[in-house]
């Protein structure tokens, strides 16, 4: 018989139900699974005193998790840059890799569950993935027009170093292993030498 847990919290729930999704996937993942993971018994119907459905969890798992990340990403947007490109560079990627690493459940639910619930992950998109790309535009487009880079299109040029930056960890976190199973210092390094080179610093 399962144990039961007084006073388990939305929060608890939340980052089990996350958690559960990620690795067996919504569909196989029940009510009582996310109970049980809980510490509640799975018949008590307990989690029903949170979220009235399955698909009610999923949303607020998701919800919940874009307002912090959102928060973050705000920050590093807000913040100053150091005046070095190359510097810069690595605030921007050690800022990325932090919270791709702090949600890792989160990412693999984003990529498994994307079909499923496209409106839902757009959101994400829009208030976390789609912010990333904007502050790397921006600040490449103020290294142009200061005259410090040559870069001809800082759309395209921030994409391609926000799209290599992000496809270590989730690689990581889909296989298990890292593009060319480098260690990510090795990777790290060669992605700054790049990104500088994209720049065409002046």
């Amino acid at each position: 018989m399962a144990r039961t847990t007084p006073g388990v919290t939305r929060r608890r729930i939340l980052d089990e139900a996350v958690h559960l999704f990620a690795t067996r996937g919504y569909d196989a993942t029940s009510i009582a699974d996310i109970q049980t993971a809980c510490g509640l018994n799975p018949g008590s119907g307990a989690l029903y005193k949170h979220f009235p459905a399955k698909a009610a969890v999923l949303e607020a798992a998701v919800h919940d998790n874009l307002t912090r990340l959102a928060a973050r990403t705000a920050e590093t947007a807000d913040a100053e840059l150091p005046d070095d490109p190359r510097q810069a560079l690595r605030v921007l990627a050690d800022v990325v890799w932090a919270f791709m690493a702090a949600d890792r459940d989160l990412i693999r639910l984003m990529i498994r569950e994307f079909s499923g619930f496209p409106d839902l992950f757009e959101q994400m998109w829009q208030g976390v993935v789609a912010t990333v790309y904007r502050r790397g535009t921006k600040w490449i487009t103020t290294l142009r027009d200061q005259g410090r880079a040559t870069v001809t299109d800082p759309e395209a040029t921030a994409a391609v170093l926000v799209a290599s930056l992000t496809y270590y960890p989730i690689l990581d976190v889909l296989t298990g292993h890292t593009p060319g199973d480098l260690a990510p210092d090795r990777f790290l390094a060669a992605w700054l030498d790049s990104g500088v080179a994209a720049l065409r610093l002046t």
